[in-house]
């Protein structure tokens, strides 16, 4: 009798022992997932040239353009033209979603869903002077981003984004003098490095 419940004691133990062991692996949480990198940045670009300014979110630096048939890059601007990494622009996976809305609320981009450079002309991020991403006055020739509108980008390398641009500048300007030297593009983003789309 004493024999059996001692064998019974232990089995107790063990189960106990087991417990709080399988307690213990469940209390400890798995490591939080990486911040996504806020930055804000300015480039300046060429007022009158035919080549692309590119850009590269994860570096947060203007890619060279011998690189442009590379995925180093992930999107590239001549003057109010935006191209994306894919298909009819470049050899990257990159794709765009265009959003109206509040930036800072947007914490997560869709796994799918992105549209694409797929010509030349057909570009992802609309340029059109009236259906474009920006307004422009025709008096005093300025032009600046849509309020409330941004980008969620998936970039050519399969990570996510989102992009707002603040501001367009131009340098080297005085009337009457027809055209600027270079614009100044002004713009923030989040860039969420772990593969996910949460920002």
């Amino acid at each position: 009798m004493k024999m059996k419940t001692l064998k019974i004691s232990l089995v107790a133990a063990a189960v106990i022992v087991t417990g709080l062991i399988s307690c213990g692996k469940e209390e400890v949480p798995p490591p939080p997932p990486p911040p996504s990198v806020s930055v804000t940045d300015s480039i300046e670009i060429p007022f009158s040239t035919s080549h692309y300014t590119f850009y590269s979110l994860k570096d947060s630096a203007i890619v060279n353009a011998t690189d442009s048939a590379t995925s180093q890059w992930d999107f590239g601007i001549l003057f109010v033209n935006i191209i994306i990494n894919s298909h009819a622009s470049g050899p990257g996976n990159g794709g765009v979603i265009t959003k109206m809305g509040l930036f800072d609320t947007c914490t997560t981009a869709p796994l799918s869903g992105y549209s694409y450079d797929t010509t030349s002309t057909n570009l992802a991020i609309d340029a059109g002077l009236t259906t474009g991403w920006y307004n422009y006055d025709l008096n005093t020739h300025v032009f600046s981003p849509k309020a409330g509108e941004y980008f969620l980008i998936k970039t050519a390398d399969g990570h996510y984004a989102k992009l707002e641009i603040l501001s367009v500048d131009y340098a080297g300007y005085t009337p009457p003098n027809p055209t600027p030297d270079s614009l100044i593009y002004t713009f923030r983003y989040n860039y969420q490095a772990d593969g996910s789309g949460n920002f």
